[in-house]
């Protein structure tokens, strides 16, 4: 049997912190009070870029640096590279392929690009799990998500005041025996699919607007509405596959908004304490935020080898992730 495990998990984020004030005070100028919002939405400080020299793709590049030292690996044996980010730094070449030159990886690495918007980096893992369990070839991935939202979003107040830029990088590895990568559940509903539109015309008019037509364009909506499908994915994926809440080490969850992550535990009935939230000091970084939930968890000694990890997000339009894995 051919086990599917985290093998390291690394993040980076610039130097740069700021916090509410900063934007409480920046939209108050032009009449938008955010103050509530952030308060709502659970924030403190984000780390956001302030150098023309950090972008999507550097922010990668340091974290697979660091994923790859922390598992004692070297780019070459890389079976497979996988970037997810939906403010990818390049649209040609891809971004894998520059990941792929800047670490050095082997002619034999396959390379590619996803894009499932804040979902990204959950679906990245489970479609290079899936991929790992069905290729013999592949035994090791490297899988990373980042996002650089705070340039392209300076005009909107759920974006700009809440977003924040950041990269993280695990390594896949497949091995002899069980665990690793057990189930995964997707559940679609389009009714919000024109809501959150980037670039707000399309790529096609992106030269034929004014500079607000390149950026983020966000119309309101309750973000609450993922939370009933969120319940039922996660229920169906744990019941089916027989786990126990006394058997989780760690629920993984989007870091949007710590009112969300609330009320999906509360319904579920599980235990808070397992439920990690790192929204409030990394600010929401968009197709990662649940791994940088898990990388903390890791490092502060709340998650050990055998222990169920219950991961679940949401992207834009909007689709519900839920996976589970045991780490």
């Amino acid at each position: 049997m051919t086990a599917v495990r985290i093998r390291s998990l690394e993040i980076y984020h610039p130097s740069h912190e700021v916090d509410n004030e900063y934007y409480i005070e920046r939209f108050r100028q032009s009449g938008v009070e955010v103050s509530g919002l952030l308060k709502a939405l659970g924030r403190d400080k984000r780390f956001v870029i302030d150098s023309p020299e950090e972008n999507t793709y550097t922010m990668a590049l340091e974290a697979s640096c660091k994923a790859l030292a922390a598992a004692g690996l070297a780019a070459e044996d890389l079976d497979l590279i996988i970037f997810s980010s939906q403010t990818p730094e390049y649209l040609l070449p891809s971004n894998a392929l520059k990941l792929h030159s800047g670490l050095g990886g082997s002619k034999q690495t396959m390379c590619y690009d996803i894009n499932a918007n804040c979902a990204g980096m959950l679906v990245a893992v489970e479609q290079a799990s899936r991929t790992m369990l069905s290729n013999p070839r592949i035994k090791r991935a490297l899988v990373v998500g980042a996002d650089h939202f705070s340039v392209h979003s300076p005009q909107e107040p759920v974006y700009h005041s809440n977003f924040a830029d950041s990269a993280a990088a695990v390594i896949l590895e497949s091995q002899e025996g069980s665990g690793g990568f057990i189930d995964s559940l997707y559940q679609t509903d389009t009714a919000v699919i024109d809501n959150s539109l980037f670039p707000a015309n399309g790529l096609s008019n992106l030269y034929r607007g004014d500079a607000a037509e390149a950026q983020v364009r966000f119309t309101p909506f309750d973000d609450s509405v993922c939370v009933d499908s969120a319940v039922d994915s996660l229920r169906e994926l744990m019941e089916s596959n027989g786990i126990r809440d006394v058997e989780v080490g760690a629920y993984l969850f989007s870091q949007f908004s710590v009112g969300n992550v609330k009320l999906v535990s509360e319904r579920l009935g599980i235990d808070g304490s397992k439920v990690a939230y790192v929204g409030d000091k990394y600010g929401y970084t968009a197709s990662n935020s649940p791994f940088l939930a898990l990388h903390d968890a890791l490092r502060d000694g709340k998650i050990k080898r055998g222990d169920y990890l219950v991961f679940w997000t949401v992207g834009a339009g909007w689709q519900n992730v839920s996976m589970l894995m045991e780490y």
